[in-house]
């Protein structure tokens, strides 16, 4: 079960419940009450990234409409850095209107970076 544990990012997954949570107005109490758990497990699993049961994943996964493939690494041969994940999570949590500003963003960066190697 450790050689599993190792491709998982829960912390990354907790940030998005807390994201999606406090989106809905929900307290951790309200959260765990509809997950079967106590509050202190839905605080750890979004402040430290404690590893939910299989249950509660999937409950939380479903009532926030988390998708889950930014967690878990099919190909534990490539992996990616910390804060590319960190980043996905970010812009999976975002709405159309702040896409478009970060895909605007993003261009510039790039479109600064080309002009810089021509220089």
């Amino acid at each position: 079960m450790e050689d599993y544990e190792g491709r998982f990012d829960f912390h990354g997954l907790g940030q998005a419940i807390r994201k999606a949570r406090e989106e809905r107005g929900w307290t951790q109490e309200y959260v765990s009450e509809l997950v079967g758990r106590g509050a202190r497990t839905i605080m750890n699993i979004e402040n430290k990234g404690q590893y939910p049961s299989f249950g509660v994943f999937v409950k939380l996964v479903t009532m926030f409409d988390i998708p889950v493939d930014q967690f878990i690494h099919a190909d534990s041969g490539q992996v990616e850095s910390s804060c590319r994940k960190q980043i996905d999570v970010l812009l999976n949590a975002m709405n159309e209107k702040e896409l478009i500003v970060m895909k605007a963003t993003a261009e510039g960066l790039k479109k600064a970076r080309e002009t810089e190697v021509s220089e």
